[in-house]
């Protein structure tokens, strides 16, 4: 019985040492597969047209961030200040960026806090500002249906993140060979 038992901890330390280099290149490839598109795709629905669309936004940027203030101004966006104008393009280069930085694994666990930010920020404005209440959408936690967009999925998303935000980009990453580098011109 000692055998069996010194085998599986032997079996198991070297699946464990593994997952220290694995798993945080998974986390990395599962966001990448399921919401790099995602968020990229709803970031370009937020830029205007042509090349100055990167400094002014589209109405539809504004309605997804700011619903019941662009519809209390009758959909003017000229009615709006440089607050606004300056969350919809900070959300909207976040969109973007931190996303980008999560699949290079470059300033992974301060990425990984954006994004989960992000992600409860959108959570809510899902909720408050589109008014997305009803039990099929918002979804209830610990029932029997895994398929409501905001707590169940999101839930898996944000897991993600906090394991990125935990164990950081992993052997196989940016933040790695930089930290490498000064650590050689350290030693130098």
């Amino acid at each position: 019985m000692n055998a069996l038992v010194s085998l599986h901890d032997a079996v198991f330390r070297l699946i464990e040492k593994a997952g220290d280099w694995v798993m945080p290149l998974l986390a990395r490839f599962v966001f990448a597969s399921t919401l790099l598109l995602y968020y990229w795709n709803s970031g370009l629905t937020k830029l205007g047209d042509g090349i100055l669309g990167l400094f002014s936004p589209s109405i539809g940027a504004y309605s997804q961030i700011f619903p019941k203030q662009l519809e209390a101004v009758g959909y003017d966006v000229s009615q709006f200040g440089m607050f606004h104008w300056a969350v919809v393009m900070a959300g909207t280069y976040a969109e973007f960026i931190l996303p980008l930085l999560l699949v290079l694994g470059l300033a992974t666990r301060i990425s990984a806090l954006g994004m989960i930010g992000f992600v409860v920020v959108q959570s809510l404005t899902d909720v408050y500002g589109h008014h997305a209440t009803d039990a099929k959408t918002l979804g209830v936690m610990f029932d029997r249906l895994p398929d409501a967009v905001i707590l169940d999925q999101r839930l898996f998303w944000v897991f993600v993140l906090v394991y990125l935000v935990i164990k950081g980009g992993g052997a196989v990453s940016l933040d790695t060979v930089l930290r490498k580098r000064v650590a050689g011109d350290v030693t130098a």
